[in-house]
Parts: C-alpha cells; structure tokens; sequence
C-alpha cells in the first residue's frame, strides 16, 4: 500500500477555450471538475491501475466538502482531516494546441494543531505502507524547518519516504534524507542555482540534491522524458505522445507508476514515463488507466547522451 499525503490539496477546474486573449470575454466548453493535488493524483493514478493507496488529506468549508465527495465518488481511500480554513481552489484554461495555464490559489494555512493531526495520522497509518508519499506545495503557514522536521519524523518512523514539493521545501527534504525525489527541470534549477539546459545539467543537480542526503531522485522532464540518479548511476528514458491533451497531473503519474513498477531501476523508469505519457494524452488531471498505457512507446537509455540539450519546458 502507498500512502499519500497533499499537505495543500485542492479543487481543480478544467476550461478548454478557443483561445486565451486578455481583456477578452471567452467562450469555454462545459467545465471539468476534478480533486487536485500532487499526492491526490498520485493516489488516483495508483487506484486507476489498481495498486492499494490511500490518500491524506487535510480540507475545509465547503469546497473541502466538495472535494471529500469528488474522491468518495472515484472510490479513492482517505482519510480528511477537518481543518478551519478553505481548501483552495484552482482553476486549467487549455487551449487547442495544447497550451495550458493554469491559476493556483494558495490555499489555507494550517495552525500547528492541524499540522500535528495530520503528522499524527500519517505515523498510524504508515506502518501498513510500502511507501509514504509526500506531494505539492505546501500551505503558506508552513515555514520550511518545520516541514523538514515532518520528513524527518517520518523518516525516523522507519518510513519510506518520497517528496514531490519545490524550492525551499525540496532541499529540506533532501537533507532530512528522503528516499526518492521528484522534481521537474525548473524546480531542480530553483533547488540548485543553476541552469538546467542538458541532461548533464539535470544529473548534475540531481547529484547535488543526492549529496545533501537523498537516496534517489527522478527528474521529470516533460517532452525531453525522465531522469533517474541513484547510487547505481544514470538511466534516462523518452515516451513520445502523438497527441498532447493536457500536462496536468502528468508528473504525479510518472511518480506513482516509477513507485507501482518497483521504484528503482530501469523497469521502473519504463513505467512511471508510460504513465505519464498516458497522462499527458488525457483532457484536464485525469490519470491513466491500464488502457491507456502504451509501454512500447517508451525507450529506457542505460548509456544516455548526457551533453542532449533539452528542448522543451516541464
């Protein structure tokens, strides 16, 4: 079993526009409205797949209401943690080309009680879990020391812990040592300071987040493809998607599908990039299913070309 935690969960609504003019009145296609946050898809894409999760997350008013519902009625396990603020809601507009922007709230902040139930809940519940996934930004009231000492608690718990956060927060993971990290370009850029134009530029980050203490890190990399970096070395892999839908949740797919293939290796890569690839040709956050999975599509490289330039963006 996987447990997910989204310490800043949300709603999200999908809006498919002709064409995104400032100033403008839009006329949009019928809204999709989906449960939101890194960790809330991971879950999700695991249940599609039928791999054993279950999801953590912390909601209040009624758009938390809301969200419980939307969960409950995909059938996804969780436990909601009653908080007083409002859980935040976010907002897709996708274009026909593909181009997508995206309007996030920053969500609630969580009082140091509510902080400690959740922390509280996740070390019951971990006992029974392969592995702990924390996922997304966190709510504005969590200062960075605070969210490195949540890794650590878990970590001391004996927990198998991956991080899918940015910034400040991902350096505080990687030093509390977590097990496996997973940023995208511009976040390995941010965590490092510098310019991530090639995959020697990605494994070179990648190396610096693994000197701080991080055992693993995955490098998603959008159409460029994924990077790993463990202590047996480099695998790079591509899956290219005829037809790109929606980039939404697509980096939580390849997550959940490195962790369901076994979460080291080459197979592993293999099948996180199938996921996400599959992601990627879905409209709004919906995540794949085992028919839309095409693991022939994807090439795994033992012997990457580390001086490839990447081409696109995250």
């Amino acid at each position: 079993m996987i447990l997910t935690v989204t310490l800043n969960p949300s709603l999200d609504r999908a809006v498919a526009v002709e064409s995104l003019v400032r100033g403008a009145v839009l006329r949009a296609a019928p809204a999709h409205l989906d449960p939101g946050g890194k960790g809330v898809n991971v879950a999700r894409a695991l249940l599609a797949n039928d791999v054993p999760s279950r999801a953590v997350i912390p909601c209040g008013g009624p758009e938390g209401e809301q969200l419980v519902r939307l969960l409950a009625a995909e059938g996804v396990p969780m436990v909601a943690v009653p908080i007083a603020g409002r859980t935040r809601s976010n907002i897709t507009l996708a274009e026909p080309d593909g181009t997508i922007t995206k309007i996030n709230e920053p969500g609630p902040a969580l009082s140091g009680a509510e902080l400690e139930a959740v922390t509280e809940l996740v070390l019951s519940a971990a006992g029974s879990a392969d592995w702990v996934v924390v996922c997304g930004s966190n709510p504005p009231s969590l200062a960075v020391d605070e969210f490195g000492k949540l890794c650590r608690r878990l970590l001391d718990a004996g927990v198998r812990l991956a991080v899918d956060t940015s910034g400040p927060a991902l350096v505080a993971a990687a030093a509390a040592g977590a097990w496996l990290l997973k940023p995208n370009r511009e976040e390995l850029a941010q965590a490092t300071g510098r310019a991530v134009d090639s995959i020697q530029d990605v494994v070179a980050a990648a190396q610096h987040l693994r000197a701080l203490g991080a055992r693993a890190v995955v490098a998603s990399l959008g159409a460029d493809g994924a990077v790993l970096v463990d202590g047996d070395g480099v695998v790079t892999g591509t899956a290219p998607v005829a037809e790109r839908r929606s980039n939404v949740g697509a980096g939580d797919a390849l997550l959940a599908g490195f962790l369901a293939g076994g979460a080291t290796g080459g197979e592993a890569l293999a099948e996180g990039l199938a996921w996400g690839a599959a992601a990627v040709s879905l409209p709004g956050s919906r995540m794949p299913g085992p028919g839309d999975l095409r693991r022939d599509h994807v090439h795994i490289h033992h012997r990457p070309d580390l001086v490839r330039h990447l081409l696109t963006r995250d």
